[in-house]
């Protein structure tokens, strides 16, 4: 197995047990902003050491440097995503909410590529078109009774 298959088995695998683990600090505290703190803080620190680690107060002033307004987007969509997975998470289960994401990332992943390779939805094979829909059906299978 390539290790990129490998890497993204375990991120999802890790994705479930972030989850589960972030319901359960909600579940403990007064709002779910103190939850996205606690995550972000931690994931924070732990970049800005590896990166001071390996690139010296250099790799800080380069990434300050890098800061655009746009460039806050991806934080903030990822705040958004964690926030989105503990709610689905506490409201829907871990399954239904797994599925919802997969289906709707395969989906929007689809535009993307189209998009940024100038295709239409006829530039994918049957193959790809099949397996999104087979992905989609079964997303709304599973999280059906939930939603």
């Amino acid at each position: 197995m390539p290790i990129t298959v490998a890497t993204l088995i375990l991120a999802g695998i890790s994705l479930v047990l972030q989850n589960a683990l972030m319901v359960r600090i909600t579940q403990s505290v007064s709002t779910v902003l103190i939850t996205l703190v606690i995550n972000s803080s931690v994931g924070l620190t732990a970049l800005l050491l590896i990166l001071i680690s390996r690139n010296g107060l250099a790799g800080l002033t380069e990434a300050a440097g890098a800061v655009r307004p746009w460039a806050l987007l991806p934080g903030l969509l990822g705040s958004f995503f964690v926030f989105a997975g503990i709610m689905g998470y506490q409201r829907l289960g871990a399954a239904p909410t797994i599925a919802v994401l997969v289906a709707s990332q395969l989906l929007a992943g689809l535009a993307f590529d189209a998009a940024i390779s100038g295709k239409t939805m006829a530039g994918f094979s049957a193959w790809q078109l099949v397996g999104a829909l087979l992905l989609v059906s079964g997303a709304a299978l599973v999280a059906g009774r939930n939603a």
